[in-house]
């Protein structure tokens, strides 16, 4: 029987893996160990992993027997995709099932960013609510703003079509500019990624992380942004340089942010981050409705079996690999 490694405990049923191979599934929360995973991966024909797992060149070296890896996540960049079409492994993940559940969160962010609630939480628990006062946590409208998207794909999209019901103006930046038709179908305005930030209420991050988008958002870019202007970010991390974060939101160059993505992650116990008063941090949880999580586990099972079975993946990152 083919042997698989789950690197965590998966939302969906495993009784299709089990029917024909060999199942070890990491019993841990935290991520299994490097060291472990490379024991591990001598050992095993699949491997199924998250984005918290570092799927570097020595490890798919290390998988002599390495068939398919499967990723349960959209992004890809913890993997070593080169390294793995160099062998002719095809790697998984799972796409646009979790649009709507991100930009739903990434809304709810953007809500919360701009009216305070999470600091009004905070006041009302700690028994400081006294009375109704007039200028108690003023916030920002959202109805009628400006908000700037970084990144027009599925998710930016979606994001874009539920500012439309805000009637927001719609500025975006993007790569490479999208069609006429999908522009005027969004009502969204295609502008320089400088001109956005000084325009933009509200900045909202979904592009991926690339070399090029590493660090995207740093002191420079702060300086650019209105200090009145919120950030949201439910794409990765790495894109916000956390330095330079902290320094616009203590310094107040920017209003506020809110962010389900770290640099690193988790974020460190120590980080001056967690002292702002005015950033919501939460623990990359854009995607996590019950549906939706299931969706990608599901998902992430059928690629690791057709890759088992020597079947084209569903949905695979390197279709090279096939060639």
């Amino acid at each position: 029987m083919p042997k698989i490694l789950i690197t965590r405990r998966l939302p969906a049923s495993l009784d299709a893996l089990d029917a024909f191979a060999s199942v070890e599934v990491w019993p841990q929360r935290q991520p299994p160990p490097y060291e472990v995973l490379l024991d591990r991966i001598r050992q095993v024909d699949g491997l199924l992993c998250l984005l918290t797992d570092p799927i570097d060149r020595r490890l798919i070296e290390a998988g002599v027997n390495l068939k398919v890896i499967s990723q349960m996540a959209v992004g890809y960049d913890n993997i070593d995709v080169a390294a793995a079409t160099a062998r002719r492994i095809p790697v998984g993940h799972t796409p646009d099932v979790l649009t709507d559940a991100t930009a739903d969160f990434a809304w709810a962010l953007l809500m919360a960013a701009a009216r305070r609630v999470v600091e009004a939480e905070r006041l009302t628990r700690a028994h400081q609510w006294q009375t109704w006062e007039p200028d108690l946590l003023l916030g920002a409208d959202v109805g009628g703003a400006t908000l700037g998207i970084v990144g027009l794909g599925r998710i930016g999209q979606a994001v874009a079509r539920r500012a439309k019901g805000f009637e927001m103006r719609i500025l975006y930046t993007n790569q490479t500019r999208c069609s006429p038709e999908l522009e005027q179908q969004l009502g969204v305005e295609f502008v320089a990624f400088e001109e956005l930030l000084a325009r933009a209420d509200f900045v909202t991050i979904h592009t991926p992380l690339t070399p090029q988008t590493h660090h995207l958002f740093s002191d420079y870019q702060f300086e650019q942004m209105q200090s009145s202007a919120v950030l949201i970010n439910t794409a990765r991390g790495a894109v916000v340089d956390p330095a330079a974060l902290y320094r616009a939101l203590s310094q107040g160059k920017i209003a506020a942010a809110a962010i389900d993505v770290t640099e690193p992650e988790p974020i460190p116990s120590d980080s001056p981050l967690l002292t702002l008063e005015n950033l919501i941090i939460t623990p990359h949880i854009a995607s996590a409705s019950r549906q939706t999580r299931t969706k990608m586990a599901t998902m992430a099972i059928e690629n690791l079996i057709a890759g088992l079975q020597g079947k084209r993946l569903p949905h695979c990152v390197n279709p090279e690999v096939y060639s």
